[in-house]
């Protein structure tokens, strides 16, 4: 970075190869800090966990990926039928969330919408995430093998998208570290299905609501 601000300041900004570096010194710099993330929560993750409410964290969410995905094309759309809390850190969480959400955007068809459903099993105590996009799918017998680090689908899913195949191997390692999981499924209909599940910690006021359509 700081040899290429030198060589900005020589010669101007108006060289293509600049902004090639540029891209490409952003794609390290996020490289290191998702392999950091894998490997704190490979270890042991000590961090003092708070409760959070796992609604509004969706929500903001969503809100974010929503004006994202309209330049694309495509939409976003929570429905979130209980308010749950969580005990956990809302940083991790919110990057677990943001990671199936942001792929879900990438993949899904444009001019679809992708999915997302807050629902709680009060007999078994879980809250629950379900994503789903109208994109490929991928083959069956790589469901297993999407939240392994740097697995990458060979698929029209994975042609041209970008990324190592970290994203999705961090929310699993932040569901453990939240005594939660996370699947992946592909949907009868066609898409990919990823569902979270998650403790609920505290009562849930049970009302249905939508909101964060766009």
């Amino acid at each position: 970075s700081m040899a290429l601000a030198l060589a900005r300041r020589r010669t101007g900004d108006d060289v293509p190869e600049h902004e090639r570096i540029e891209h490409e010194v952003q794609r390290l710099d996020e490289l290191i800090e998702q392999l950091l993330t894998l490997a704190r929560l490979q270890g042991r993750y000590d961090q003092p966990f708070e409760p959070v409410d796992l609604a509004e964290l969706l929500n903001e969410n969503v809100r974010d990926a929503a004006f994202e995905a309209q330049a694309s094309g495509r939409g976003v759309e929570l429905s979130a039928r209980c308010r749950p809390t969580v005990r956990g850190s809302r940083h991790l969480l919110r990057s677990a969330i943001e990671n199936v959400v942001r792929n879900a955007v990438r993949h899904t068809r444009e001019q679809t919408t992708v999915s997302i459903v807050l629902e709680c099993d009060h007999e078994t105590g879980r809250a629950a995430i379900v994503v789903r996009d109208r994109g490929p799918g991928v083959p069956d017998e790589a469901l297993e093998r999407l939240f392994d680090p740097f697995f990458r689908v060979d698929t029209a899913r994975d042609r041209e998208r970008g990324g190592v195949g970290l994203g999705l191997a961090i929310t699993k390692q932040a569901m453990s570290a939240h005594a939660g999981t996370a699947r992946a499924s592909n949907h009868p209909e066609g898409g990919l299905v990823v569902r979270l599940e998650l403790p609920v910690d505290g009562a849930d006021n049970g009302k249905e609501r939508r909101e964060g359509s766009h």
